[in-house]
């Protein structure tokens, strides 16, 4: 793995464990001001309506589900990469997947696009 591609790869870990730490404020630090999440309800597009939307993952214990980073690529400047792997239940069953395009914007990694899939 490259340094920019293991360096995405924690980031995206990083930006999985405010779901387990039950942190909506780190959740949305690591969201671009022009993010868009695609989810079977449709886009949520911006930082303020990704936040507002994902609010409801963030509330009670435990944390209704997990994901963790299997593909983790960057393209050659260093400034566009990608990740995907497994979303698990609260059991640690693997009911989806997910996608995810980030950006390096002043030197820290933003998350841009981000799709739910099967």
């Amino acid at each position: 793995m490259t340094k920019p591609e293991e360096e995405l790869r924690v980031t995206e870990i990083a930006f999985a464990k405010t779901m387990a730490d039950r942190d909506h404020a780190a959740f949305t630090s690591f969201l671009s001001e022009e993010v868009v999440f695609l989810g079977n309800e449709g886009a949520l597009r911006g930082k303020a309506a990704v936040a507002e939307g994902w609010a409801k993952y963030f509330e009670g214990e435990p944390a209704p589900f997990s994901w963790e980073p299997d593909v983790v690529v960057v393209v050659a400047s260093g400034e566009l990469g990608m990740t995907a792997g497994p979303v698990r239940d609260g059991d640690g069953v693997r009911f989806a997947g997910f996608q995810s395009c980030w950006r390096r914007e002043s030197g820290a990694w933003k998350i841009v696009l981000d799709r739910a899939c099967n």
